[in-house]
């Protein structure tokens, strides 16, 4: 179950370990890579969720999938994880860290859903764009491909969606030949 406050708990107490040891980039790239491995591999984010599993072999499971990929701090602050019982909250953990970094550092998550992959330079101009009429400083660009868009795009940063694809259009039209508003009804 997701525990978005206890999750950014934890990333303050590790970001300002981080800060301390004067460790803060390569935690970050840390958790980056716990992010990616999340991500990549269901069967990890299953073992860290299974209650059937017990604490000392998943902490040696972790341990080898990170062992030489991160910090010792990041490595000491996952057995502390796995000692409290915590370690299903991992991901929420690493997500909530980047979060709050890019916070720290004036960085804007921009996600970008197309219909197909585009070019460096659109990438360029969009980031260009973006930063020019939002006044955003930094900006990280995280891009997807979707088909389902037909054509057009998405775009998502700070709580703000523009949709403006050819599927949300046909919906649009959809609803207005539902709604059937060119007929004149009579009562």
């Amino acid at each position: 179950m997701p525990n978005p406050r206890l999750a950014n708990r934890y990333a303050k107490s590790l970001i300002d370990l981080a800060v301390e040891q004067k460790q803060l980039e390569q935690v970050f790239a840390d958790m980056q890579y716990i992010k990616a491995v999340c991500k990549a591999s269901k069967d990890f984010s299953l073992l860290l969720n299974s209650p059937i599993i017990k604490g000392d072999k998943k902490e040696k499971i972790i341990e080898a999938i990170t062992k030489g990929k991160v910090t010792s701090l990041t490595n000491a602050f996952n057995t502390l994880l796995v000692k409290k019982g915590r370690e299903s909250v991992l991901p929420e953990i690493a997500q909530a860290f980047i979060d709050q970094y890019n916070a720290m550092n004036g960085i804007s998550n921009v996600k970008l859903t197309t219909a197909i992959a585009i070019s460096n330079d659109i990438k360029k101009a969009i980031t260009d764009k973006i930063t020019k009429e939002a006044g955003l400083t930094k900006i990280e660009l995280e891009t997807k491909v979707d088909e389902s868009l037909i054509g057009g795009f998405v775009l998502e940063f700070n709580n703000n969606l523009l949709d403006a694809s050819v599927a949300r259009d046909l919906r649009d039209i959809k609803k207005q030949f539902g709604k059937n508003v060119y007929v004149n009804t009579m009562h």
